[in-house]
């Protein structure tokens, strides 16, 4: 399980900047993903942290990765966004990571994952997590955070439980279809990062949405730098 402090000290100290384009081959595209500091929160799955734009993706090492590592584990991703991109309502894009290294981001929509104002998943949401559990145990490797979002309708308190609870939810499911907790980390946004205007019914139902980052784990990162990660 992830522990607060350790995403305090990471938004102490990290790298913060804005996530690059998904349409650029992960080997090659730059830019980094923000981040910001939190509390723990959550039914057992994860924490929260960042309640700025963006997030820290994954746990600094410490220590610099060097460009042949970059590549190695960009060329990994690269596979697995692949996959995931097959999954129907996924849409999956290539970001930064803590470390700068190549990251997944999948966003659900709110119609694939939730009715609207719920938390508990459907029957189709279940169906596209379920092939998503299984991509994640064919690559045991990395970490994953999982952020839910809301559109502005409601009080700022319904709307931070129930972000909460769409991400816990999507959390609790992949640990149930065998990722290990460990692994999760989930976060409750409420409608604090907004991607479409909230004044329209479209653009609510665009902003209801929940958003996955699958980033390299220290395990992924010793094995590229001995050249040993396949």
């Amino acid at each position: 399980m992830k522990k607060s402090n350790v995403f305090v000290s990471l938004a102490l100290c990290g790298a913060i900047l804005v996530s690059g384009c998904a349409s650029m081959n992960n080997a090659t595209k730059g830019g980094l993903l923000g981040g910001g500091a939190g509390a723990a929160l959550g039914a057992g799955v994860g924490a929260l942290f960042g309640k700025g734009k963006g997030a820290v993706i994954g746990a600094a090492v410490g220590t610099a990765v060097g460009a042949t590592t970059g590549v190695i584990i960009g060329k990994k991703m690269d596979k697995q966004k692949a996959e995931l991109a097959k999954i129907q309502g996924a849409q999956v894009e290539s970001v930064k990571d803590a470390n700068n290294l190549e990251a997944i981001k999948v966003t659900f929509a709110e119609g694939i994952l939730f009715s609207t104002g719920k938390s508990a998943l459907s029957v189709s949401s279940k169906d596209a997590l379920t092939k998503f559990a299984a991509s994640l145990k064919d690559n045991p490797q990395t970490d994953v955070t999982i952020y839910g979002h809301t559109d502005n309708t409601g009080s700022r308190a319904i709307n931070e439980r129930l972000s909460q609870e769409r991400a816990n939810a999507v959390g609790l499911y992949l640990n149930n279809n065998g990722i290990d907790k460990t692994r999760l980390t989930t976060v409750g946004k409420a409608y604090d990062e907004p991607v479409a205007d909230n004044s329209t019914a479209a653009g609510r139902a665009k902003n209801r949405r929940v958003e996955v980052y699958i980033s390299a784990n220290s395990t992924m990162i010793q094995q590229a730098n001995d050249g040993t990660l396949k």
